[in-house]
């Protein structure tokens, strides 16, 4: 029996319409090789309607409160006329690859919200907890018509990295209490932040939040900001009653506003398109070793090899190399 052929109405979804956009997303998402073929056509048609929305990545470790502040700043600027799209990010688990896809619940106003779309997406075991084609996602939710972007990410690992890389404005929610928190902060989230915005503001009257932002204000002093143009602001919010979110969002978009007058924005996306296509060259690579028949009948016998000591690991990569034709 053929194979059913992967349809998406690109026209529905240039209008917008979700459910268009929610199978063209399953097809980039799909592993089947006449759906990623299709895919790679359907995204490249789309390309020139890409690229005008405002992308914003929102990291922080877990319990910093990323959703409840995403569901208030997206509902603030669907209020405002704004069209607003999360892709957020749910990690899948080691051992069943399974994931919890909880953000609708905890998203409950955005969920419900005709100007927004939440799409949570698993990780599927993805270093940095950024899923394999949210890239993909964004640029098929920009053809769609979405003003603005949100992706949230898991807040683990790389993922500090691996967000700063798919979008235009990084920005690192933290908690109030400084303190030890301070000294477990790796230098390479303040580097790579645009932003830093101290969360739940609204407890303790806001004492603690405001003694954490001069913390990190502090810390942000003593590093050379990556653009000459910005200097990484450090404000207080509340995701739960909304206190500064509208300064948070006019940093937001002044930063916009300089990058693009100096052309800073559009060299930064030129850049990610090469990382992008090196990303995707890496995945192909993996892809051939894990499911080409020839490599993977001879992939258990070059491990044994190296684990039993009778090979070196280098030998062995060099082996596993030629069958891939390196």
């Amino acid at each position: 029996m053929a194979k059913p052929k992967a349809e998406v109405d690109v026209d529905a979804l240039t209008r917008g319409d979700r459910a268009a956009l929610a199978r063209a997303i399953t097809l980039m998402e799909s592993k089947r090789a006449d759906h990623r073929a299709a895919a790679r056509v359907l995204l490249h048609g789309l390309m020139p309607r890409t690229g005008k929305a405002v992308r914003v990545g929102i990291t922080g470790v877990p319990g910093v409160g990323k959703s409840t502040l995403i569901d208030a700043l997206g509902s603030m600027l669907t209020a405002q006329g704004c069209s607003v799209a999360v892709l957020a990010v749910d990690p899948s688990s080691t051992r069943t690859g399974g994931a919890i896809l909880g953000d609708k619940t905890r998203m409950a106003r955005l969920a419900a919200d005709p100007d927004a779309y939440v799409r949570p997406s698993p990780t599927s075991g993805t270093l940095g907890g950024v899923a394999a084609k949210t890239r993909e996602t964004m640029l098929l939710c920009e053809a769609a018509g979405f003003d603005v972007i949100l992706v949230e990410t898991v807040g683990v690992g790389q993922s500090e990295t691996a967000v700063a890389e798919l979008t235009d404005f990084f920005l690192v929610l933290m908690l109030p209490g400084a303190g030890d928190e301070l000294q477990g902060i790796k230098k390479g989230i303040l580097e790579l932040a645009d932003m830093i915005a101290v969360n739940k503001a609204d407890a303790d009257g806001g004492g603690r939040a405001a003694a954490a932002a001069a913390e990190y204000k502090a810390a942000l002093h003593i590093l050379t900001p990556a653009s000459p143009t910005w200097s990484p602001p450090v404000t207080t919010v509340s995701g739960l009653t909304g206190q500064g979110l509208d300064d948070l969002w006019a940093k937001v978009l002044d930063h916009r506003g300089r990058m693009t007058a100096t052309g800073e924005l559009a060299r930064k996306r030129r850049e990610q398109d090469t990382r992008w296509m090196w990303a995707l060259v890496h995945e192909r690579l993996h892809e051939r070793l894990t499911h080409d028949p020839s490599v993977r009948q001879r992939v258990p016998a070059i491990e044994r090899a190296v684990a039993n000591g009778e090979l070196s690991p280098t030998a062995g990569a060099d082996e596993i190399g030629k069958l891939v034709g390196l």
